[in-house]
């Protein structure tokens, strides 16, 4: 059940959004390009992030690149 911590878990590593021009989901709410994101989790297709609602939501990761 590691949902239940997410917001309290260490940063894996930030992202910065590159867009939010979704094809299924209406992400410009929750996202803003050029906003840097904390990872709290990840899998093969999702990035799970604190977006801008406060709340960790898991989005696609080509909404993404790596901030080094």
């Amino acid at each position: 059940m590691i949902h239940m911590n997410w917001q309290e878990r260490e940063t894996i590593k930030t992202l910065k959004c590159v867009h939010t021009d979704a094809k299924k989901y209406i992400v410009d709410k929750k996202l803003t390009p050029g906003k840097i994101y904390e990872v709290k989790n990840e899998t093969e297709e999702f990035f799970f992030i604190i977006d801008n609602s406060g709340k960790v939501g898991g989005y696609y990761k080509d909404y993404f690149e790596e901030k080094k």
